[in-house]
């Protein structure tokens, strides 16, 4: 059984920076990608940003240039910086391994204006 384990957020002043920590029950390299999601109450949970096995990262264009995803072997770091108040949400730390989705219980992160 895979274990996600989310931790870093907090409340934060608009235009601070925050980094998020996923560790992982097992080694990243097992994985197919490393996601993290947000989520608004009301609102459809979203992809911030992805890295693959092969160490590509993706990004939501409202987060490229302020977010910044990394791994180690058995954890994933989102740095954020510059935060808004809209990207105050319940930040969700996900691996992908052949066609399973594994989550954790996320962490929530609030930016204040």
């Amino acid at each position: 059984q895979v274990r996600l384990v989310e931790s870093g957020g907090g409340l934060v002043q608009a235009g601070g920076s925050l980094t998020l920590s996923c560790a992982a029950s097992e080694n990243i390299s097992r994985f197919d990608a490393l996601v993290w999601d947000r989520q608004v109450p009301g609102k459809q949970r979203e992809s911030v940003a992805t890295i693959t096995a092969g160490g590509t990262a993706y990004y939501a264009a409202s987060m490229k240039g302020r977010f910044t995803i990394s791994r180690d072997n058995t954890n994933v770091y989102l740095q954020m910086t510059d935060l808004r108040p809209e990207d105050t949400a319940l930040y969700y730390c996900r691996a992908t391994k052949l066609g399973h989705d594994y989550w954790g219980q996320g962490t929530q992160v609030t930016v204040s204006s």
